[in-house]
């Protein structure tokens, strides 16, 4: 869930009153208060989602049953849609730091999925656990490497005069889209329902446990929060010249509906936190009672 990149264009094709640094960093035109504004709920956007991992690591290390606690169909979903946007952001050529921030995604989630192998093995010894540990290695090593390549390997192509959003852009009369951005667009839906679905079974987990024991409650809120502010950024954001609001929100309808859709199902979760709490805290008691 980022910015996409805009055209060749320069500065000077921005509308006048649009602030230098934002192009510079982001390669946006803020034309006004609300496009300041939502490139800063933007940003913060970014810090929750890149921050929400680490207390579900340190959970992990603490309790050792990360393996139990979340679903694995939960982090497949979850890799899932941020694998897309990862490959969104190469198919749209979107700036360094959309690229890499999407690039940190993917390896935050794969930390997490090595992270619930390697619980899952050292409880259950498999002849599998060597196999998958180095397939994920490599797929980390692999992750790492390519936005080393395609930057070193990128040549400089004419393009056109400033456009805006790249991947969900409309021209200026509403012109059909053009073959990247259906591909872009495809992208989008496919890692928003991913995002949706991979909270199924993590809800049901949690059902069928009766206990959100092992799951730090900070993912999911820091995810939530950043969910929202995601969401507000979108709706915050002037159309393109040219450009209705409602073709601006279709255009955005696969980001929107991913974001507060998943809002929506992490507050079910959240709902579960609630109800579970006393058996989690119950647990934690009879876990410091000497044996």
């Amino acid at each position: 869930m980022v910015w996409k990149k805009l055209g060749s264009g320069n500065f000077s094709n921005c509308p006048n009153g649009s602030r230098q640094w934002i192009w510079d960093v982001f390669g946006e035109c803020a034309q006004d208060g609300w496009d300041e504004a939502s490139v800063g709920l933007g940003l913060i956007s970014i810090l929750c989602f890149a921050a929400s991992t680490f207390p579900q690591y340190i959970k992990a290390c603490k309790t050792g049953n990360m393996d139990q606690a979340l679903s694995l169909w939960f982090l497949l979903g979850w890799i899932g849609g941020d694998s897309c946007n990862l490959i969104g952001s190469f198919l749209a050529d979107q700036l360094p730091l959309q690229t890499y921030t999407a690039m940190y995604y993917v390896l935050a989630d794969l930390l997490m999925l090595s992270l619930y192998f390697h619980y899952k093995f050292k409880k259950r010894p498999s002849q599998w656990s060597a196999p998958i540990n180095s397939v994920l290695l490599f797929i980390l090593g692999v992750a790492c490497a390519t936005p080393l390549l395609s930057s070193t390997s990128s040549v400089a192509a004419p393009r056109e005069v400033f456009r805006g959003r790249t991947l969900l852009s409309v021209e200026p009369g509403n012109k059909p889209f053009t073959k990247q951005e259906v591909i872009g667009f495809v992208i989008g839906s496919i890692s928003s329902m991913l995002y949706l679905f991979s909270r199924l079974p993590q809800i049901r987990t949690n059902f069928l446990r009766k206990s959100t024991q092992g799951i730090s409650y900070s993912l999911f809120a820091l995810v939530m929060l950043g969910n929202t502010l995601y969401g507000l950024s979108v709706l915050l954001k002037n159309p393109e010249v040219g450009q209705s609001e409602g073709s601006y929100l279709l255009h955005h309808l696969p980001w929107l509906v991913g974001s507060l859709g998943v809002l929506l199902l992490d507050t079910v979760i959240s709902i579960q936190f609630l109800l579970y709490r006393d058996v989690a805290t119950s647990s934690e008691r009879q876990s410091l009672l000497p044996s």
